[in-house]
């Protein structure tokens, strides 16, 4: 009779093997492979026929109303962003360049967690648990509830969640973090997808909410594949420039939520702080000079007011230089042109500079009317008053069309104290430099 030969057991399907593994090739469970001696025995395998009710195509009207409930993280900027905190058994990704905190977030909100006497493991796969105490005792993390692992293995990490079983989980970075059943190093897209899997099922299966940490490429992608994004629940992406304070949290994908939510932080020496109305961020404290002018900006569902700066100066170059900081380039070039040829503002011969307050980035086509103005502002040699504010995108035509959130942009710059705003209810480009120039100085009639 041929001796058996099996020396470790899977508790779950009764697979057997002459070597451990930390996964289950049969059932694709993790942890359950153990000595033959000491499995507690095989479950009966269910037959197709017999389903879980979850699993039975089902009429939509059939299926109950079940409400997504949160809990707060401890961050209000934060659970903006998630929708109201997180969600048991949710997987959400925070993606970010190198440095502009994520770990030091992260952190703050485990700390808040553990304070509020839930059991939160922490693993950093990139630093030593010794350097993540060390930041936690300078940003007044410490907790007796906060569990630190260091550990890039994936069998490993599992354990440390059976061990400690968290109520939260934060991984950083999931680019770090390698399985041995899977060829290759860890970063590789097959080890990302593996790991990634393995994590979001324990995160599933026990109602356990999980926070990956991601690294982003060079051109602000999520490194490694796709899949990625497509498993996790939330993907909430940080920003800002490391050689600024502030800092953005923006959803990208939010299964519980909504994805037009922004969270606004400060980096401090203390850590990271949330900054619940940012509007005096983005303006400068130097009275009205030529060349600024404040715009509404929406940042998701939150209007912000930014300063708009602008410098002209006379060149012998015959190919001026057009420098930005904060809006887009190519943008500004096209308001140059239209400013020539439908504003009467000549800029041909100067050296332009064009940047915002603060470090804030304008994308959206709002923020033109208020570039123009401010480039007609120094060309002209005009003050635009501190209570003027001005939105509108503009056309080729020297058209000022309207822009979405209008209502919202009026009501948040009457709030703040504008009480002159320049809009698309102008019409015309030139219609809108004569009020602004009126605004400034009323006696004078508009030369545009």
């Amino acid at each position: 009779m041929p001796k058996n030969t099996a020396a470790f057991q899977c508790n779950e399907c009764g697979w057997q093997a002459a070597k451990w593994a930390g996964r289950c090739p049969e059932c694709q469970q993790w942890g359950t492979v153990v000595e033959a001696g000491t499995a507690t025995g095989i479950v009966t395998r269910i037959k197709p026929s017999v389903v879980a009710d979850d699993r039975v195509a089902r009429r939509i009207t059939e299926i109950d109303d079940v409400e997504v409930s949160h809990w707060s993280s401890g961050i209000d900027e934060f659970d903006r962003v998630l929708g109201g905190g997180f969600v048991r058994g949710a997987a959400v990704l925070l993606s970010g360049e190198p440095g502009v905190g994520k770990s030091t977030l992260l952190l703050e909100v485990a700390a808040r967690a553990a304070r509020r006497g839930m059991r939160v493991l922490y693993v950093s796969a990139e630093e030593s648990v010794a350097q993540v105490r060390m930041r936690a005792q300078r940003t007044d993390a410490l907790s007796d509830n906060l569990y630190l692992a260091s550990e890039t293995d994936l069998a490993t990490v599992l354990g440390q969640v059976d061990a400690v079983v968290p109520q939260l989980l934060i991984v950083d970075s999931v680019q770090t973090v390698a399985s041995a059943n899977v060829d290759g190093l860890a970063g590789q897209p097959s080890q990302v997808r593996e790991v990634a899997s393995a994590l979001i099922r324990i995160a599933k299966d026990r109602a356990l909410p999980l926070v990956l940490v991601g690294h982003v490429t060079k051109d602000g992608t999520i490194a490694g594949p796709r899949v990625l994004e497509h498993l996790v629940d939330v993907v909430c992406h940080f920003e800002g420039d490391r050689h600024t304070a502030l800092r953005f949290i923006r959803a990208l994908k939010n299964r519980f939520g909504p994805t037009d939510e922004v969270g606004c932080f400060e980096m401090t020496g203390d850590g990271i702080a949330q900054v619940a109305d940012p509007s005096e961020l983005f303006l400068s404290r130097q009275k009205s000079v030529p060349g600024t002018c404040v715009t509404i900006s929406m940042e998701g569902k939150r209007a912000i007011p930014v300063e708009v700066q602008a410098l002209v100066t006379s060149t012998q170059s015959p190919n001026p230089r057009r420098v930005t900081n904060g809006v887009d380039p190519s943008r500004v070039a096209m308001l140059i042109a239209v400013l020539e040829r439908r504003g009467g503002i000549k800029l041909g011969e100067f050296d332009v500079y064009v940047s915002t307050v603060g470090g804030v980035r304008l994308t959206e086509p709002a923020a033109d009317l208020a570039i123009a103005i401010a480039l007609a502002s120094t060309v002209k040699d005009w003050p635009i008053p501190e209570t003027l504010a001005a939105y509108g995108e503009i056309s080729l035509a020297g058209e000022v069309r309207p822009v979405g959130s209008a209502t919202h942009r009026a009501s948040e710059a009457r709030r703040l104290g504008y009480r002159s705003i320049v809009d698309s209810s102008t019409g015309t480009l030139r219609a809108a430099l004569g009020m602004a120039r009126a605004t400034a100085e009323p006696v004078v009639v508009p030369d545009f």
